[in-house]
């Protein structure tokens, strides 16, 4: 059985609290990109055989063990130990790594999804969810997978009527892997600038004054190559440009049909849709 885990971008993160658990309170509205993918297929393990996992495309560092897409499975073998029997899964990694697209957590909810259908568990959405939240923040957004608006760490989802296929998108992902604690380390928390649910109101002409991503700040002064291609994008037609979650991707929205120059080279992969 074949699923297809998708990326997303936030339009607009601010991080609005330090919570006492350490973490911080967020909020963004996280967006599915469902044209840049990965695969992930199971099929039966082979009589007698124990699950096994394996992955190609982009190389992933670490063990297997320590995958979010294994960490789905046993989640769900402890707690359907009699109907998830042991698979053979293979992911074929395409989502550019941290690079603010949430590709990980994509390839744990789909994983998820999947084993509901493979194995006939008959978990609803919202259950799903719950063991989504288990492997990561942002894990519960792709079970529900369309517009919405965030909160918390990210777990705390309002579906938005948003839509964005009148315009073109062109992302652009350096092949910098920017470390999460690492865009944290100077972000001083405050009251968001925009009210992020309230985005699909606001004419996109005026994102560029209203809507802004507070990781920019402390990852451009690390990085100021990707400060430098989000003025390109502005520079060259887009009607609003940002960097997704804690970067490195950035993405730039355009005018159908239009976009910038930039293309595929040994610095970035650059993606085109419209």
């Amino acid at each position: 059985m074949l699923h297809f885990p998708n990326a997303k971008i936030n339009l607009g993160l601010s991080v609005t609290e330090k919570r006492p658990d350490g973490y911080h309170n967020l909020e963004t509205v996280f967006y599915p990109l469902p044209m840049l993918k990965d695969a992930l297929e199971v099929l039966p393990a082979r009589d007698g055989a124990a699950s096994d996992m394996r992955i190609s495309g982009k190389s992933i560092a670490g063990a297997v063990s320590q995958n979010l897409v294994w960490k789905a499975l046993e989640l769900l073998q402890t707690d359907f130990p009699e109907k998830v029997k042991p698979v053979s899964v293979h992911l074929l990694k395409t989502i550019p790594m941290g690079a603010g697209l949430g590709g990980g957590s994509a390839d744990a909810a789909f994983m998820l999804q999947l084993l509901n259908r493979f194995f006939e568990l008959e978990l609803s959405q919202d259950a799903l969810a719950s063991y989504a939240l288990q492997l990561g923040s942002d894990c519960p957004f792709f079970i529900y997978n369309t517009p919405h608006f965030a909160q918390g760490r990210g777990e705390l989802l309002e579906p938005i009527p948003l839509d964005l296929s009148a315009y073109s998108l062109q992302l652009v992902c350096p092949r910098i892997h920017v470390r999460t604690a690492s865009a944290f380390s100077d972000i001083v928390p405050g009251p968001a600038k925009f009210p992020l649910r309230e985005i699909a109101a606001l004419p996109l002409s005026s994102w560029k004054e209203h809507i802004v991503n507070d990781f920019e700040t402390t990852v451009f002064k690390v990085h100021p190559e990707l400060a430098r291609i989000k003025q390109r994008l502005y520079d060259e037609g887009a009607l609003y440009a940002a960097m997704s979650g804690t970067g490195s991707a950035l993405y730039g929205l355009f005018e159908e049909g239009k976009q910038s120059s930039i293309a595929d080279d040994e610095q970035a992969e650059v993606f085109y849709f419209h």
